[in-house]
């Protein structure tokens, strides 16, 4: 296909403004890159924080963010073998890595010391063409629909990770704090895909009525709710209380409830990522509890390939709404609001 000079972006040109559409030059891929003429692409709550700048991570000014970008490879540089012009690409958060240090070569590239990030440190998916280095873009298989699977390639994938993190097994009860918002909403579904039994925590009928749809075998509402800790243990078996819980909250306060409402021997996974917020619980607790905390950051490759497969075999459809790119900045002021139940996505041809 001809590859114009020119495409339509949504540009942040000053942190804590608003994104701007405008014409700007279509990027050239290098020697280990790829093109990817990107057709959607997901709206994710990092995205607003790269608006904010309120992560301790410079962001790149002038900025096209976006980090779920589903599309098709109109071009290659000389050194890619393994990607073909016309496959099906995605460009995903983690956008290169050095493929060298210790992490990368264990499979912890996301670890990785200098990483190259999809709409923080190097542009991202919110423009019609979009660069990514050839080793790290998403292989999409050609029977999947690019503007259903563009949220896989941050959510799907994040909160796919975190549930394999948590160690969870096939029957056991896992809470999944946030359960209404964009990860939440797939986090319910990989939960079910995995054989665990998802209780969903979030504010709200329409969220209610979202998870339950989507599996959750019960809903916990912290609008309503007058004691959330114990609202979420008597749901459990014996009321001891989910054997893992992922934490995809935006404020800081579930955190701590967290602590107090897993199982004994429980597992916490932290991955939302609320700014200036800490995680606390009792030493007593999480020793006598024997409680494991931590962190899940996004997937690697492998985990990539995994997630995409539970999608392809129609066990995840992700909740979602189309606008096009031109309302962007509408979609970031719902999103502040907190009024977006699943996820939106922006079609880049209008």
């Amino acid at each position: 296909m001809s590859i114009p000079t020119e495409q339509w972006a949504q540009v942040l040109e000053k942190t804590g403004g608003n994104v701007v559409y405008k014409k700007i030059p279509v990027p050239k891929p290098g020697p280990d890159e790829v093109l990817v003429n990107i057709k959607y692409s997901g709206v994710c709550h990092t995205d607003l924080h790269a608006i904010k700048g309120d992560w301790p991570l410079d962001t790149k000014i002038p900025l096209v963010g976006g980090h779920e970008g589903a599309g098709v490879v109109v071009a290659r540089g000389n050194l890619v073998k393994d990607v073909q012009i016309g496959d099906y690409a995605g460009i995903k958060w983690l956008n290169g890595s050095c493929l060298q240090c210790s992490f990368c070569r264990t499979a912890n590239e996301p670890l990785c010391p200098t990483p190259d990030l999809s709409g923080y440190t190097v542009d991202g998916s919110f423009q019609q063409y979009c660069i990514g280095k050839a080793a790290h873009v998403a292989r999409i298989p050609k029977e999947c629909d690019l503007e259903a699977i563009s949220p896989i390639l941050c959510a799907g994938i994040t909160v796919y990770k975190g549930l394999k993190e948590s160690g969870a097994r096939a029957g056991e009860y896992v809470a999944i704090v946030g359960a209404g918002g964009g990860l939440g909403s797939m986090a319910v579904q990989y939960a079910r895909a995995m054989g665990l039994h998802p209780i969903a925590i979030d504010g709200g009928a329409e969220k209610e009525k979202m998870c339950k749809e989507l599996g959750a075998v019960a809903y916990v509402d912290f609008l309503t709710s007058k004691n959330i800790v114990e609202d979420v243990k008597k749901v459990t078996p014996e009321g001891y209380g989910p054997e893992a819980v992922i934490l995809l909250a935006v404020t800081e306060k579930p955190f701590q409830q967290a602590a107090e409402y897993v199982r004994p021997k429980g597992t916490i996974v932290c991955i939302g990522l609320p700014a200036n917020a800490f995680f606390r619980a009792s030493v007593f607790d999480t020793v006598t509890r024997m409680i494991n905390i931590k962190g899940s950051y996004v997937g690697n490759r492998q985990d990539t390939a995994e997630a995409i497969e539970f999608f392809r075999r129609g066990l995840i459809k992700a909740p979602y709404k189309v606008v096009g790119l031109s309302k962007l900045q509408d979609v970031f002021d719902l999103m502040e609001a907190g009024k977006i139940a699943g996820r939106y996505v922006v079609d880049t041809s209008c």
